[in-house]
């Protein structure tokens, strides 16, 4: 009898090596190989991939992944035609998505532990009655998933609860409230999923998650590289072939990257990010890659108790309403996506007390704030290289729009000098090293998002002025083109 055959593959990209390398020749990653047994009664990859094309409704009448039968076609010749998206009746998840879930495609949603991935993706599923689904859990119980619908569902009847004749409606709430479209399997193997797809030909896939899934044909336990690329690309063949949808749940490192190859990033057409800090309420929902919309889409959720609620105006709840005459405060209206939002910067500045200045951001770029800092020691003239700056954006997030840059400047300088900047008061403005004030696009939208929450003042970069109407707004415009000039209008 032959004996099980050792490999190399990389933890990071998946290249395969019959020995051990220190850096990886394919992503340049050192350290990143791991030793894999092959058996040689494991069928080649092309043999696993012809089994599954017979056991997978709706491969047959399709050859366009087909190596057999695939052939080259003119661009012109390929008909054009958009099949409707799937509407999830989610206004986030929709607007993350790019307008609805795509049929055949193969969604990654990716977070840690705790954040509420299965939460969020169940509450989604029970609200699609129109659409068949199975639900495959690889890591809960079916009573386990029940007790969560209860849960999840019990939530929308809470006003018909508070009545005192409610514990005779038990049943309804349980049982006839449910979807008889909505199927949950418990299973770990892939072999057995596809069994169960062929026989009740869902609308809809969802994997949870895609690390506890192992194939036969694959010698290592679930979770392991081989194991995450194989059951990844078999699922792929099985959305493209068929034009059902698969949703994937990951699971991330403590690096926060995706746990599996970077091959299962790749292969998907779409990755989201589910993040927030779950000492806070919020949670975001973040595009990472989006083959069918654009990637700088945000969707924002309120942890409760009973489930996930959609956050529609964030601007209201990322403000503190009792800022007033506290320093190292600023407001700024930033844009995710195509959508404006008013949030709250703070900061503190305090003496250095063990010699070394310390630096830290929470939701803003570290290397962004040092140079944000040195732009105000140098061209303004404050001296920051013996004092310690702390800088945190309120509710959790993390925002990567440049307009934030004034709002950073003007709270450090607050609470530098314990100064509180007037209510009323919000800025948009990305600063340059030379201390100028540069433009930032959708100008309006940001001014229409302050005026709407009752500002009365705006600090805009002065080149931006020149496509504005003044008179059109009732907030009171100051254009600066320096950061000095913004700090004299907040300061005086």
């Amino acid at each position: 009898m032959a004996k099980d055959r050792i490999a190399y593959v990389c933890s990071n990209c998946g290249q395969e090596s019959a020995k051990w390398i220190g850096k990886c020749p394919a992503c340049g990653q050192w350290n990143t190989f791991k030793e894999i047994k092959v058996s040689p009664s494991s069928p080649k990859l092309g043999e696993v991939r012809r089994a599954l094309n017979t056991s997978i409704p709706g491969a047959s009448g399709i050859s366009a992944l087909s190596a057999s039968t695939a052939k080259a076609l003119r661009l012109r010749d390929i008909s054009n035609h958009d099949d409707p998206r799937i509407d999830m009746h989610d206004e986030e998840l929709n607007r993350v998505l790019g307008g609805g879930l795509v049929p055949g495609s193969i969604v990654l949603l990716g977070g840690e532990p705790g954040i509420g991935k299965s939460t969020l993706t169940l509450q989604t599923m029970l609200h699609l009655p129109e659409k068949k689904i199975l639900y495959v859990s690889g890591e809960e119980s079916a009573h386990q998933l029940k007790m969560r619908a209860n849960r999840l569902k019990k939530s929308e009847h809470s006003d018909y609860s508070e009545h005192s004749d409610y514990s005779e409606h038990s049943d309804y709430s349980e049982h006839s409230d449910y979807s008889d479209n909505l199927l949950i399997l418990t299973e770990n193997s892939l072999e057995s999923i596809f069994d169960h797809i062929k026989a009740e030909v869902p609308d809809l896939v969802v994997i949870d998650s895609i690390q506890t899934i192992m194939t036969e044909d694959v010698e290592s336990s679930a979770g392991s590289i081989a194991q995450v690329r194989e059951c990844a690309s078999a699922l792929l063949r099985f959305a493209k072939t068929s034009g059902v949808p698969v949703i994937l749940i990951g699971h991330i490192t403590k690096e926060g990257t995706l746990a599996g190859p970077k091959i299962l990033e790749h292969i998907v057409d779409t990755v989201i990010q589910f993040e927030g800090d779950q000492h806070y309420m919020y949670r975001i929902l973040r595009s990472m890659k989006n083959r069918f919309g654009s990637t700088s889409e945000l969707g924002i959720y309120e942890m409760q108790q009973n489930g996930l609620r959609q956050v529609s105006n964030p601007s209201e709840l990322l403000l503190t309403q009792d800022h007033e005459g506290l320093s190292g405060i600023a407001i700024s209206s930033a844009i995710e996506g195509v959508r404006p939002f008013l949030v709250e910067t703070q900061a503190l500045v305090s003496s250095a007390a063990y010699g070394t200045p310390q630096r830290s951001a929470t939701g803003f770029d570290q290397r962004r704030l040092n140079m944000l800092l040195a732009v105000l020691e140098k061209r303004v003239g404050f001296k920051l290289m013996q004092k310690d700056v702390f800088i945190n954006i309120a509710g959790g997030l993390r925002v990567t729009d440049l307009a934030m840059d004034l709002s950073v400047i003007a709270a450090v300088l607050s609470s530098n000098v314990d100064t509180p900047i007037e209510s009323g008061w919000c800025m948009a403005g990305e600063v340059g090293l030379s201390g100028e004030v540069r433009p930032v696009n959708r100008i309006e939208q940001r001014i229409a998002e302050a005026e709407k929450l009752g500002f009365t003042d705006m600090i805009i970069p002065k080149y931006n002025l020149k496509s504005l109407n003044p008179k059109k707004y009732h907030i009171t415009l100051h254009p600066v083109r320096k950061v000095e000039e913004a700090l004299r209008e907040l300061f005086g």
